[in-house]
């Protein structure tokens, strides 16, 4: 009803909620405006105070005499063995520094195996299998339906033979046709990419934290493409879904060692003996989480490779927390009341990952951050510690530091946590809220689906800088960051995705994982 005596209507209380919503965003800008405007007078300090001193120093050297000049050039006529001396010292320690400086590593290419159809697995059949299986009670498997449905997994994610089968078979020969499936698919499909041949490697590390036969993965890749004798080879087990991070970190550090060097590092899962079938609700989860994959990524020293490399190696940050009990046991293999092993996920997984992840971006931060977040990181820090102001805890913007992010896909409680703390955007979480959907928790090779994603999508330009991140038992949290050395072009990619890239991304609903 109107205001009679000034002909006003009356303000309701929507339209006061839609003014305050309104002023509200419009300080938003003001504010984001006003970060940006600090971002970039900090980051360009340098040529602001660089500029007014050349220009007062080319005034000065403008106003002296031809006397002044050859006075000058006297004084330095005479102290002829000081520069020649003085020339020779800087040329000793720019070599010095030239030889004994890290080498540069570089990412030739990588590939990511995508299992045949016959192996894709719906949540019915899922469902189905873990029904015939009749070793699940009636709780139990409506438990796992519920977790399923919640995982953020979607209908075309992919099971070993093995598991599919009725009646199942996880013996050790079926482990060994997947491990071979997998680790040959995605090697096979390198080595075609990148035209290198498996005897110029000189570097081999195999990572699978699970399955761990005698001989080893690695020597049956270096049994099965008959690779040199002298080759440097590694099998890294039980390390978790962090796992592929520390195989890159291991194989940057010995082509720092090795010179002239190609390295071969293999991801992979293996799942075909490691189903749980027992009713514990803790180690249920896995069998609703993991499903099968795994990547192959070719590294080298060789600076005639820089041309053809797809990124170079910037950072590979390592965190671990085993020494405190709690995130040792968060993640952790044993055997059940009946004596079945399985991996039990304890309720303070997300609270662990959270500390995890925390000390491992504080490592990070100064090396990729740019000083105006450094120097507001710092100020905060200093204001609630030193000072005991009351105030919220600055949480850097890392996407000043990063175009893109690769985290992990073990499941949509862990994303969406991510999500929140390190206040990225759906178009950063797409890569792996992708993966996740199409391909499930492949482990340690997810990292590699969601770079893969992201080239199909024709995201990566030149100079783009991405992060990788993952966590694993133990509980450790790792990560690697890259620099694109050209822009990726879709239509030349070979990937999993680029028959059906454009039917992504598809709507995933943020619903609360029954996991967390």
């Amino acid at each position: 009803m109107g205001d009679e005596k000034s002909g006003r209507p009356e303000t309701t209380s929507s339209n006061s909620a839609e003014l305050r919503k309104l002023g509200n965003s419009q300080a938003s800008v003001k504010l984001k405006y006003v970060k940006l405007g600090y971002h970039y007078l900090i980051s360009n300090a340098v040529y602001f105070v660089l500029i007014p001193v050349l220009v007062i120093s080319s005034a000065h050297v403008s106003t002296l005499s031809l006397r002044d000049l050859l006075r000058l050039w006297s004084l330095f006529k005479f102290n002829l063995v000081a520069v020649v001396f003085s020339s020779s010292v800087m040329v000793i320690l720019s070599s010095l520094y030239f030889l004994t400086r890290p080498r540069k590593v570089y990412l030739v290419n990588f590939a990511c195996f995508k299992p045949d159809p016959a192996r894709k697995t719906p949540r019915e059949l899922f469902m189905d299998r873990t029904i015939n299986a009749g070793m699940f009670r009636p709780e139990n498997v409506e438990f796992q339906r519920k977790i399923l449905e919640r995982s953020g997994l979607g209908q075309q994610t992919y099971f070993p033979e093995a598991l599919i089968r009725v009646p199942p078979n996880p013996c050790m020969e079926e482990a060994r046709k997947e491990a071979e499936m997998v680790m040959f698919g995605a090697v096979d499909e390198l080595l075609e990419k990148t035209g290198v041949k498996a005897k110029d490697i000189g570097i081999l590390v195999v990572n699978c934290s699970l399955f761990n036969p005698t001989p080893s993965l690695s020597a049956m890749i270096v049994n099965h493409y008959k690779m040199r004798e002298n080759i440097v080879s590694f099998n890294l087990a039980g390390m978790g879904c962090s796992a592929g991070l520390i195989s890159i970190d291991l194989a940057k550090q010995l082509l720092q060692v090795h010179s002239n060097c190609y390295a071969l590092v293999v991801s992979t899962e293996n799942i075909t003996q490691n189903w749980y079938w027992g009713n514990d609700r803790s180690m249920l989860v896995s069998n609703c989480l993991f499903r099968m994959g795994g990547a192959a990524i070719l590294l080298s020293n060789r600076p005639s490779d820089r041309c053809r490399s797809k990124y170079q190696i910037i950072h590979t940050i390592r965190t671990h927390k085993g020494a405190d009990d709690r995130s040792y046991r968060c993640v952790y293999q044993k055997e059940d009341a009946d004596g079945k092993i399985g991996v039990s996920l304890s309720k303070d997984l997300m609270a662990v990952a959270g500390e995890a992840l925390k000390a491992n971006i504080t490592t990070l931060g100064p090396l990729v951050l740019p000083m105006s977040e450094q120097l507001l990181f710092f100020g905060t820090l200093i204001a609630r510690k030193v000072l005991k102001m009351n105030i919220k805890p600055y949480i850097p913007n890392f996407k000043l530091g990063f175009e893109h992010f690769c985290i992990h896909a073990g499941g949509r409680a862990v994303l969406d946590e991510l999500e929140k703390n390190l206040e990225l955007t759906e178009w950063h979480m797409e890569p792996s809220r992708m993966t996740l959907n199409r391909f499930g928790n492949t482990s340690s090779s997810s990292l590699w689906y969601e770079l893969a994603y992201t080239e199909g999508k024709g995201r990566i330009k030149k100079g783009d800088r991405t992060w990788q991140i993952a966590f694993g038992s133990g509980f450790k949290c790792n990560s690697a960051v890259y620099q694109a050395l050209r822009t990726i072009i879709p239509a030349k990619e070979k990937n999993p995705w680029m028959d059906e890239i454009d039917q992504f991304p598809v709507p995933v609903p943020k619903v609360a994982s029954v996991v967390s």
